[in-house]
């Protein structure tokens, strides 16, 4: 065997083994469509993702708002990334549609219109997900317990401050509070419009609370945030004397005076009657 033909076999079962390696589905011209294609959005952080990562080619995001031409996000044209971020490109009230579409690597393909893939409808304002607040617990010196809630900030800017849910919400925003005893399973909730709540709860007594933000314009399990983690109150430790009262231990203690006092009776009464039935028997005897 020459060395043309060695050569010749070698260079073969190269082909042969790239060939093998990679599926028709990813050779040069071949289109592989976008799945799954979803929105995720967190405080308004809104990104929308889909699969598979590209080998071969590329993805170009367009967005549009129903009825409105469509729109790109520069950072994700021509693009090997299986994301993109839109969080500053949507208006926060406006209902949008996205398509995700293959490309070859140069933007160049045989296809009149690239094949695609089109997400399902998405309004920031009803969709994102508000995250759980943070809240200071305290107790007054009346002993009404105060929640102040903090409003969850966004990832949304304005004249270069960020913007909590209660500027994008306004009146809109409420806050739903489940309370209960410690120790106890029994869950009670109040709605409140503010970001501060005051609880008359029996006093002396431990609660736990969480808070969750609440949209009442949204519809069904949107309407409700993440809940926070819970926090409760002290245990106030009181004395004997505040805890029960005064009279209530001056009864007590009447009550175990009386039976000290009986007990001591019947002690001096039977020492009374063994001493003269003894007296009686030496009587008898003599």
């Amino acid at each position: 065997m020459d060395s043309k033909t060695v050569m010749f076999s070698a260079l073969f079962l190269v082909w042969l083994t790239f060939v093998n390696a990679f599926p028709a589905s990813l050779e040069v011209g071949k289109l592989t469509k976008a799945t799954n294609v979803s929105w995720s959005s967190y405080n308004f952080k809104t990104i929308l993702s889909w699969g598979p990562k590209p080998v071969n080619y590329t993805y170009t995001v367009e967005f549009s708002r129903i009825g409105k031409d469509r729109q790109r996000n520069p950072h994700c044209i021509q693009s090997t990334e299986t994301e993109c971020d839109l969080t500053n490109e949507l208006d926060i009230k406006g209902v949008y549609s996205a398509d995700v579409l293959s490309e070859t690597l140069h933007g160049s393909s045989d296809y009149v219109e690239p094949p695609f893939s089109r997400s399902k409808k998405f309004c920031p304002y009803n969709d994102t997900l508000i995250g759980r607040p943070e809240f200071k617990l305290t107790v007054n010196e009346n002993k009404t317990i105060v929640l102040i809630i903090h409003d969850p900030i966004t990832a949304l800017r304005k004249n270069g401050s960020s913007l909590n849910i209660r500027d994008i919400f306004k009146k809109n925003l409420k806050y739903t509070i489940a309370y209960n005893k410690a120790g106890s399973t029994g869950k009670k909730m109040r709605l409140v419009d503010e970001s501060k709540a005051e609880f008359n709860l029996d006093e002396g007594q431990s609660y736990c609370f969480s808070v969750a933000a609440y949209i009442a314009s949204r519809k069904g399990d949107k309407r409700v945030g993440e809940w926070s983690l819970p926090k409760c109150s002290p245990q106030e430790n009181k004395t004997p004397f505040e805890e029960y009262g005064l009279a209530v231990i001056g009864g007590a203690a009447l009550i175990i005076l009386a039976f000290v006092i009986t007990v001591i009776v019947l002690i001096v009464v039977c020492c009374k009657r063994v001493r003269r039935q003894t007296l009686t028997a030496k009587v008898t005897i003599v």
